[in-house]
C-alpha cells in the first residue's frame, strides 16, 4: 500500500470506530430515546445510566472501551509504514478513535466525552499507565460518586503515570503528547460539570460511594 495513503486509512478507520454511536442505538432501540434529550446532552456512558439504568450503562461502557482499542489496533495495521512508526500510528489512531467518540460523524457530530474509548485505547497502547487512571478513577468514584469528578481525575493522572514511567522508560514522546492532548480534552468537554461540581451542583450517585459505605461501617 502507498506509504502515504496507509496512515491516512488507518486514522480514517480509526475515526469512523469511534464514531459507532453506542449511546444513541442502545437508548433509540431499547427505549425509544435518544440519550441526548435529556441528562447532561450527551450520548456517553454515564447519561445512559442515569437515564437507562445500570445495565445499558455497563453495556455502553463496554462497547466504548472496545471501540478504542479496536481503532488502535486496526490503525495501528494500517498505518504503520516507513513514513510514520507503530508508534505513531497506534496514538493517532487513539486520538482520532476519541475524536470520533466525541464528534461521530453518524450521530450529527454531537457524541459523548471521550472518556471511555480514550481508555479503551490506553489498554491497548499502555496498560500499566491505565492501570493507575483507573485506580485514580475508582478512588475518587468511590468517596463522591460523582463520574465527571471520576473520568476528569483519570485523564489528569495519565500524563503523570506516563511520564514517571508507568507506560516504560523513556516515556513515548507521542503518548506523552497524546495523554496531555487527552487530559485537556477531557477536562474541556467536562467545563459544564466542573461548573457544577464548583457550586456543589454536580450529580452524585449514592450507589457508587462503595467507600463512604465501607468507613460508615
Amino acid at each position: 500500500m502507498n506509504s502515504i495513503l496507509a496512515p491516512i486509512l488507518g486514522f480514517a478507520a480509526a475515526y469512523l470506530i469511534g464514531s459507532f454511536p453506542t449511546g444513541v442505538i442502545v437508548g433509540k432501540l431499547f427505549f425509544g430515546k435518544d440519550p441526548r434529550a435529556g441528562g447532561s446532552g450527551a450520548s456517553g456512558a454515564t447519561n445512559i445510566f442515569r437515564q437507562f439504568g445500570a445495565a445499558a450503562g455497563i453495556a455502553v461502557t463496554i462497547v466504548d472501551i472496545a471501540k478504542g482499542g479496536v481503532a488502535v489496533m486496526v490503525s495501528s495495521a494500517l498505518g504503520a509504514t516507513s513514513m510514520i512508526s507503530p508508534a505513531m500510528a497506534q496514538v493517532g489512531g487513539a486520538l482520532f478513535a476519541v475524536i470520533g467518540h466525541v464528534y461521530p460523524v453518524f450521530a450529527g457530530f454531537r457524541g459523548g466525552k471521550g472518556v471511555a474509548t480514550g481508555a479503551g485505547a490506553l489498554l491497548v497502547i499502555a496498560p500499566g499507565a491505565a492501570l493507575f487512571s483507573a485506580i485514580g478513577f475508582a478512588l475518587v468514584l468511590g468517596f463522591t460518586g460523582i463520574v465527571s469528578a471520576s473520568s476528569i481525575t483519570a485523564a489528569l493522572i495519565l500524563p503523570a503515570a506516563i511520564a514517571f514511567g508507568a507506560a516504560g522508560t523513556p516515556p513515548s514522546a507521542w503518548l506523552l503528547i497524546f495523554a496531555l492532548f487527552l487530559a485537556v480534552f477531557v477536562a474541556f468537554a467536562h467545563r459544564a460539570n466542573i461548573r457544577r461540581i464548583l457550586k456543589g451542583q454536580e450529580k452524585s450517585f449514592a450507589k457508587l460511594k462503595f467507600l463512604r459505605r465501607n468507613r460508615r461501617r
